[in-house]
C-alpha cells in the first residue's frame, strides 16, 4: 500500500477512536471510570489504537504536519501496553477528555489534505 493510502487508513483509525472514546465516556464522570474496569479496558484500548496508529503514519507525513503531538500519542500507547500496572486512571482520564478531543480537532484539518 503506498504511504498516501496507508496514512489515510491510519488517519482514519485515529478520528474512529476518539468517537468511540467520546460515545463510551458520554454521562460518565472520573468516579465512574475509576470504578468501571469494562468502561477503563474500552477506552484504553481505543487509546492504544489511536498510539499504533499514530505509529505507522510515515515519517514524511509526521514532519510535514508536525502540529501533531505524534512522540506524546505513540508515547501514551506504549505505557498502555508495556507499562500497563503503572497506569494511573486520573492520567488516562485526562487523555480521554482533554487530549483526545483535542489531537481529534487537530487531525479533522488533516483528513481532507491531498
Amino acid at each position: 500500500m503506498p504511504h498516501e493510502d496507508g496514512n489515510r487508513a491510519y488517519l482514519y483509525d485515529m478520528l474512529e477512536a476518539p468517537e468511540r472514546i467520546a460515545r463510551f465516556i458520554s454521562g460518565k464522570s472520573g468516579d465512574d471510570f475509576e470504578k468501571d474496569d469494562l468502561l477503563r479496558s474500552a477506552v484504553e484500548r481505543q487509546i492504544e489504537i489511536i498510539g499504533e496508529a499514530a505509529r505507522r503514519i510515515s515519517p514524511e507525513f509526521r514532519e510535514l504536519h508536525s502540529e501533531i503531538p505524534w512522540r506524546p500519542v505513540i508515547a501514551q500507547r506504549h505505557i498502555l501496553a508495556h507499562e500497563y500496572g503503572e497506569v494511573q486512571h486520573d492520567l488516562i482520564w485526562r487523555v480521554a477528555t482533554i487530549h483526545v478531543p483535542a489531537l481529534r480537532i487537530q487531525l479533522i484539518t488533516l483528513q481532507n489534505e491531498p
